[in-house]
């Protein structure tokens, strides 16, 4: 009979040999589930896009224009949660469950305030901010209305992606990848209720995305705080007994060695998405001047592009938690092992996902847009950026392998010097004289590039620590 997914990641714990085949099927199931997520999230952009689309030109470039500022925002929170979960991937690994649980308690503090910080500051250059990026009058006050709506609901989105990132780290793929499904489907309802009934517009599908936000990260900290067998702080399952009463202080503190390793590890993660996303805000810059249409394609075509890559992030993820509990029980061969497995997954899937994108890119974008104009646009940005699909896959689940083995500083400079020295270069250089296509081709590029460099850091093996003893797996 086939062991389940939760007997081999007891093998793992229990330094227990397994075949590759046994590596191979675990790596699949933690993948899958976070793959439909990935997959379902992409097609709740995509339907969002749609629906946005249909109310004109100027309306998706509202959106457009201060997409990649939102994704840095997420990124920044995703990188504070990061920070605590690989430290809960790593004690698991060691079955220490009541230090995971400290570091849970630690982590829930930490990133509400870190939300609230951000969202603080979004607030306050909201106004500013379409026009910081170049774009017109015409669509400046409802890309700055959706930015501000997004930014209020990001205490919703951190604390989703941490009880997900959480749930992860213990090997619960499933609950966090049902969950962010469901969020998709109420997201489409809300976004219809708000941006058509209600008559909201652009504004509407940030409240609709808000909305769906608030009712998964309620349902997201209810299975990890009350239900998880191993990190649940209310009520704990069977696998991790309570510990004695008298072991705990009753008044919450401030834990330094928790917070000085989260930034230890969560700091270059930060850096990394604020300068990259940085690079995607001077991305739009490049972009903007070529004209609403170029925008309006740019910003569809990243979204049916994600299609693409979102498989991706799933292995990716499934990648982080393996390494994690790998590298926490001790076991150096096995840890490399799951590394390059899930990396050439990852390969494989993306090549075959950009085969199809590059053959169906007309009828993707046709769905986004009735524009010609932005189809043909996108369609050739679309049959570009196909090319480079393997090596981003590369560098997506590298960089989830770097991530479970908390190596994050040097693989963040080597993405930063990738994005502003390759790409950013390459499409100032190239968007006068080739448009978008000229941009797309330096993303192309670039990301070929960066595949390539974060292949080579992973076939080295310098990301893993040096073993404590000799006697080390």
């Amino acid at each position: 009979m086939a062991q389940s997914s939760e007997q081999l990641l007891a093998y793992i714990r229990e330094g227990r040999t397994m075949t590759q085949g046994e590596k191979l099927r675990l790596i699949v199931a933690l993948s899958v589930p976070s793959i439909l997520a990935q997959i379902s999230a992409t097609v709740m952009f995509f339907i969002d896009a749609a629906m946005v689309g249909h109310l004109g030109e100027r309306a998706t470039a509202a959106i457009g224009l201060v997409e990649s500022t939102t994704w840095l925002m997420g990124g920044l929170g995703s990188a504070a949660n990061l920070g605590f979960s690989v430290q809960v991937a790593h004690l698991i690994g060691a079955s220490d469950f009541e230090g995971a649980r400290r570091v849970l308690r630690q982590a829930l503090v930490c990133c509400l305030l870190w939300s609230l910080m951000l969202m603080t500051g979004a607030i306050a250059v909201h106004a500013y901010l379409p026009f910081w990026l170049g774009g017109s009058a015409d669509i400046a006050h409802d890309a700055s209305m959706y930015f501000m709506l997004i930014a209020i609901c990001g205490v919703f989105f951190q604390m989703s992606g941490l009880a997900g990132a959480m749930l992860k780290s213990s090997g619960n793929m499933k609950i966090p990848s049902m969950l962010n499904i469901l969020m998709c489907v109420m997201d489409v309802v809300f976004n219809y209720l708000f941006i058509y009934i209600l008559d909201y517009g652009v504004a509407g599908a940030a409240m609709g995305t808000g909305m769906a936000e608030l009712v998964t990260a309620l349902l997201m900290l209810y299975f990890l705080l009350w239900r998880s067998p191993m990190l649940a702080l209310v009520s704990r399952g069977r696998e991790s007994p309570p510990a004695h009463p008298h072991t705990r202080t009753p008044a919450f503190r401030i834990d330094p060695a928790v917070v000085k390793t989260a930034v230890k590890i969560g700091a270059p993660m930060g850096l990394q998405h604020l300068l990259m996303g940085g690079a995607q805000v001077v991305s739009t810059i490049i972009v903007a001047p070529l004209g609403t249409v170029a925008i309006a394609a740019n910003s569809l075509a990243i979204t049916v592009e994600s299609l693409c890559y979102m498989p991706g992030y799933g292995i990716a993820e499934a990648a982080t938690t393996l390494v994690g509990q790998a590298m926490g029980a001790g076991q150096r061969l096995l840890t490399r092992s799951f590394a390059y497995l899930s990396v050439s997954l990852g390969i494989a899937v993306m090549t075959v996902m950009g085969v199809l994108m590059a053959v169906f890119a007309p009828e993707l974008m046709a769905i986004m847009s009735p524009v010609e104009a932005i189809i043909s646009q996108g369609t050739q940005a679309l049959r570009i950026e196909a090319w480079a699909e393997p090596m981003f896959a590369a560098a997506i689940v590298c960089n989830g392998v770097f991530i479970g083995a908390a190596d994050t500083l040097k693989p963040a400079i080597m993405s930063l010097t990738s994005m502003w020295g390759v790409r950013l270069t390459l499409a100032a250089l190239l968007a006068p004289r080739y448009g978008l296509g000229g941009v797309w081709t330096a993303m192309a590029i670039e990301l070929t590039f960066r595949g390539i460099i974060f292949l080579v850091r992973l076939l080295r093996g310098n990301w893993q620590p040096a073993p404590k003893s000799a006697a080390a797996n």
